[in-house]
């Protein structure tokens, strides 16, 4: 059975329809925020706290559907999902803090139980196409759903924010009670990989630093979630101060190259357990690129400030895929669940830094000195991505180790 068979299908399907909503809620938080006198600072806090809840609970989300299965986690999370949506509908930018947090924390479990039911699903050769789908679909609101919530916006009928947000909490509710994650045949875990499992989260931290492989693609995400979400957060508002620019256009750029690059090129993200060079320090560099032109587009063609977001989708689109499938080859089988769960919250981290931090830099200096901080970060990250000495000769005995598991479980 492979990535693209029925049964993934459907994950997909469901992993769009959750998504759909971040999209527009992406979109019209900052909008509401601003017009209700917030500052950069508060929005950033907001629009932080939804990640920021996410990563606190990703190791212990790995833990959970390792012990229950991912398709028992995946049922609560939805009802809890539909009441944070419903949630947003009946209350002002007061108690969107508690709608995000209360998001965050279903993201968490639902897209860890997606992930690692994928990962334990397909053979080892089917494994990126399988999280490149994922990531994809996870991705692909971002191409309607800005232009979604500017119409809305613009209407200012805010009874269609209300029915958008119903409809989506149906919609996600009933294809996810009907969703089935099947592990691969020998891949039944034992009363003593879940003891294990226990143990690994409990020292899940420690390993986090100790392990080359998991810390250098921690580093590398955190780094450029930061970027992504100081994009997210902050485009919508600083595309007022660019001539003839329109935030639409820029997220849905930014959408589609995400989206067709991550279906075009599924089947050339490594699969085997070596250290995806060429990919990662080839997207950090676009990366540092794409915050120059989106810094310096005030006093330049709205052209260049599109380029950046052509730039940052093509980033995006490799890079959480291509370090997600080589750490799913290289981490201990015993905790690979947790520690996974550890390197998915380096990205909610750093898209929660992105606000939080940014958010600040942005009040006190401008928007362009932000974006080429984060310019200077991406490049460093660039160095970082290049040097693999220290992970060459783990690597090879990892992979070594997993060819010789071929047949077990995962």
């Amino acid at each position: 059975m492979g990535a693209l068979s029925w049964p993934f299908l459907r994950l997909y399907l469901l992993t769009l329809l959750y998504f759909s909503a971040n999209s527009i809620l992406n979109v019209i938080i900052p909008l509401e925020g601003k017009t209700l006198g917030a500052d950069n600072s508060t929005i950033g806090i907001i629009m932080g706290a939804y990640l920021f809840t996410t990563m606190l609970l990703r190791p212990w989300a790995g833990g959970w559907i390792q012990r229950f299965g991912p398709i028992k986690v995946l049922r609560i999370l939805l009802v809890v999902n539909g009441c944070a949506l419903i949630l947003y509908t009946m209350t002002g930018i007061e108690g969107y803090l508690v709608a995000r947090m209360m998001q965050g924390a279903c993201t968490a479990f639902f897209s860890m139980a997606l992930q690692l039911g994928i990962i334990d699903a397909l053979p080892d050769k089917d494994r990126s196409q399988g999280i490149s789908m994922y990531s994809l679909c996870a991705y692909l609101p971002g191409i309607f759903g800005p232009l979604v919530a500017v119409g809305i916006w613009q209407t200012g009928e805010w009874h269609h924010f209300t029915i958008a947000m119903v409809v989506l909490a149906i919609l996600t509710g009933i294809v996810g009670y009907t969703a089935r994650i099947d592990r691969k045949p020998g891949g039944e875990k034992t009363s003593t990989e879940a003891e294990g499992a226990g143990i690994g989260m409990r020292g899940s931290l420690g390993q986090f630093v100790r392990n080359p492989h998991l810390f250098k693609s921690g580093l590398l995400m955190l780094s450029a979630s930061l970027i992504f979400g100081a994009m997210s957060t902050f485009v919508p508002l600083y595309t007022a101060q660019i001539p003839a620019a329109s935030t639409a256009v820029f997220l849905t750029i930014q959408a589609f190259v995400v989206v067709g690059t991550r279906f075009g090129l599924r089947k050339l993200i490594p699969s085997d357990g070596k250290w995806p060079t060429r990919i990662t320090a080839g997207a950090m560099a676009l990366l540092a690129v794409a915050c120059l032109c989106v810094s310096m587009a005030t006093a330049l063609p709205a052209a260049v400030f599109y380029t950046g977001a052509l730039l940052t989708g093509i980033a995006q689109a490799l890079l959480y895929p291509a370090l997600m499938t080589y750490l799913s080859f290289v981490l201990p089988e015993g905790s690979r669940n947790i520690l996974i769960g550890l390197f998915v919250a380096t990205a909610d981290l750093g898209v929660s830094m992105g606000s939080v931090l940014m958010g600040p830099i942005a009040d006190w200096m401008s928007y362009s000195t932000m974006y080429s901080i984060c310019a200077a970060l991406a490049m460093a990250m660039t160095v970082v991505a290049l040097e693999r000495r220290s992970l060459s000769s783990d690597s090879k005995r990892q992979v070594g180790s997993t060819d010789g598991m071929k047949g077990t479980s995962l």
